[in-house]
């Protein structure tokens, strides 16, 4: 049984997806009573935006959902991988920069895809950059994000409970090999 949990999201350049992601999941872990043993941050992949506030749209769209948020964007290193118990990737792209950038397997097995946890994603496993659209696809980015949270929350108790093997057990890390969806009541989704 671990006593605490530290969850990052990662994006691109963490101001839209990621950010976003962090605010939504932290509200889900404070409703669950778990805030006390759950911590949560976001990064970027880059450091285009280091020191930014999120995107005006991401803020948006998160404050006419009832989400409250403060964010300065940050940029993830291979240093942060020690720290934290799972890194979610919004997309396969962000997956595959964080695992190449893991020191070591172990740390790799920490990158999860977020749409991994949702049950309905199936083969659909990224959450699209909504930077060069306009506001719907914020929405859509927002929908996608709350829809993974039941899983990721449920799989983040299992870690906190003990539940399972520690994140990081030496299986094998490669794409396809993300987590089932514990108690679900359905076939974790196949990614493609």
């Amino acid at each position: 049984m671990s006593d605490s949990c530290l969850v990052c999201f990662v994006c691109t350049g963490n101001i839209c997806r990621s950010p976003m992601a962090e605010v939504v999941f932290r509200a889900r872990v404070r409703a669950a009573g778990l805030a006390d043993r759950v911590r949560v941050d976001s990064a970027g992949i880059g450091d285009w935006h280091v020191g930014d506030e999120a995107d005006p749209r991401t803020i948006a769209t998160l404050a006419a959902a009832g989400y409250e948020q403060r964010h300065s964007a940050r940029q993830f290193t291979a240093d942060w991988f020690a720290e934290r118990d799972l890194v979610i990737a919004l997309d396969r792209g962000h997956q595959r920069g964080l695992r190449a950038m893991a020191p070591t397997a172990r740390e790799a097995a920490k990158v999860r895809l977020l749409r991994s946890y949702d049950p309905a994603a199936r083969e659909d496993l990224d959450v699209p950059d909504p930077y060069y659209g306009g506001t719907r696809g914020f929405d859509t980015c927002l929908e996608l994000v709350e829809a993974a949270m039941p899983g990721l929350l449920t799989e983040v108790g299992t870690l906190l409970n003990g539940r399972t093997a520690p994140i990081g057990s030496g299986a094998p890390v490669g794409p396809g090999d993300e987590p089932p969806i514990p108690d679900a009541g359905t076939d974790p989704p196949t990614p493609g």
